[in-house]
């Protein structure tokens, strides 16, 4: 059994850095990874997708300049190219993380499967043979999700792509079928037909997008369909089979009727589930939720004292932001003696589609749930200065307010650069400050964020 101060389950956003930290604080650490350094952020998530979003904008922006005055005839889409460009990033993020890992003196990088033997006893079955045994008095959960592989008859059959393997094609499908109307459905759809595949979208419930507002969704339905997407709400795959060219055949059930779409592709986008059934969390007595998600309380602190579960797990929200931020409250609460939680945090995110969708705060449909006392301003990008010099005047702007206190609730920003004019909200929300001083702040002009303050003075009219 070896002795350690900490150890760490996963070498995600929160993981590798908290390693560092404690290491650097004289602690001996031990970090187990069983598959890739980086966790999904670096290797499946955020850095690979939005490598390759560049690449599909490019194309996209190729194909759609005439109007800008320059023409580009017969441009190509290279797809072995964008594969080798987005491996090269991940490549030079994964192994500047793993080379700092490897190097502290006071960590220990272990490639393997961990997984609990008893409240501070962790077993690792090392990918190159053996097994080692661990304990330490503090123990960090950072082992992520995966995706949700739905039970729909013939699917296992078939060689359907997830979020992960579809990043390793070298060759532009040509027809996609999506399960799946969420932020990942949406990415990868948008990114593959600018590519150049036919995409049919399916999402089982009545629209894409069901945790945004009505008209937001409505608005991403438009601009996906501009492109040539194709969108099916209340639409469900029941069966998947194979013809005699190799062509899949999905039968579909849309809002009751039965329909057989043929696809070459099918992109599995239907969530993500934690990855606690391999961890063996019972033998430490860690209890989770009818999900499967670790339970802990606003310090990240499971049932188990001195066990913390940091990032996705835990059933926070899924975002690479939030883990990192789980990171920094554990290191300084442990370390520097602070009492920090998670409540009242500020949870921004961006999708990015083209143009991005920047979201903080709550949606109307949350206020009016809530009984707030509320005010709502849209402005059109078609009607943003800035926009329409530079061609991109699809998507809206739209703000909660609370009534009474003029304080800013909410917002989603749906337009080029989408999620720095929300970053700019975030901050004004954190800072206290109201809508009515930002309707007369002095922005640099030409600018999207200027826009602002036409977005509040609406409130007015």
């Amino acid at each position: 059994m070896k002795q350690y101060d900490v150890i760490i389950i996963g070498s995600g956003q929160a993981g590798s850095p908290l390693a560092r930290k404690m290491a650097k604080a004289g602690k001996k650490v031990a970090i187990i990874e069983k598959r890739l350094v980086g966790g999904t952020c670096v290797n499946d998530g955020c850095t690979p997708t939005k490598a390759m979003v560049a690449s599909a904008r490019a194309a996209y922006l190729a194909g759609r300049c005439n109007n800008l005055g320059v023409h580009i005839d017969g441009y190509s889409v290279d797809m072995p190219q964008i594969k080798k460009r987005k491996d090269a990033i991940v490549e030079h993020s994964r192994s500047g993380n793993q080379k700092s890992l490897e190097e502290d003196p006071n960590i220990d990088l272990l490639f393997g499967k961990g997984s609990f033997t008893g409240p501070k006893t962790v077993k690792v079955e090392l990918n190159d043979a053996g097994v080692e045994e661990l304990t330490a008095e503090q123990i960090f959960i950072n082992a992520g999700l995966q995706p949700v592989i739905p039970h729909i008859d013939g699917l296992q059959d078939i060689d359907y792509l997830t979020s992960t393997s579809i990043l390793e094609l070298e060759t532009v499908p040509q027809h996609i079928l999506i399960i799946g109307g969420n932020y990942i459905g949406l990415e990868f759809g948008q990114m593959f037909r600018r590519f150049g595949s036919q995409i049919t979208l399916l999402e089982r419930g009545e629209r894409i997008m069901s945790h945004e507002d009505e008209d937001i969704a409505h608005e991403i339905s438009n601009i996906l369909a501009e492109e040539g997407i194709a969108v099916h709400a209340k639409t469900q795959a029941t069966k998947f089979e194979k013809d005699h060219h190799g062509r899949i055949l999905a039968t579909l059930d849309i809002n009751g009727r039965t329909e057989v779409q043929e696809c070459t592709h099918v992109l599995i986008a239907a969530g993500r589930e934690p990855q606690t059934k391999a961890l063996n969390l019972q033998a430490a007595g860690i209890e989770t939720n009818e999900k499967g998600f670790v339970k802990v309380n606003n310090k990240l602190e499971t049932n188990v004292p001195g066990i913390y579960a940091l990032g996705d797990i835990n059933g926070g929200p899924a975002f690479t932001h939030i883990a990192y931020n789980d990171f920094t409250i554990v290191w300084r609460n442990l370390l520097q003696g602070q009492h920090l939680t998670t409540d009242d945090r500020p949870l921004p995110y961006c999708m990015f589609t083209d143009p991005q969708l920047g979201r903080i705060g709550i949606t109307e449909a949350e206020a009016k749930n809530q009984g707030v006392n509320y005010k709502v301003a849209v402005l059109k990008m078609e009607s943003v200065a800035r926009a329409v010099e530079v061609g991109e005047t699809r998507g809206l702007m739209k703000a909660v307010v609370d009534a009474d206190t003029k304080q800013i609730l909410g917002a989603a920003i749906l337009g080029e650069e989408g999620g720095e004019i929300m970053s700019v909200l975030q901050m004004a929300m954190q800072g206290g400050i109201t809508y009515d001083r930002i309707r007369y702040c002095v922005f640099a002009h030409p600018t999207y964020t200027e826009s602002l303050n036409n977005l509040f003075m609406k409130l007015d009219e």
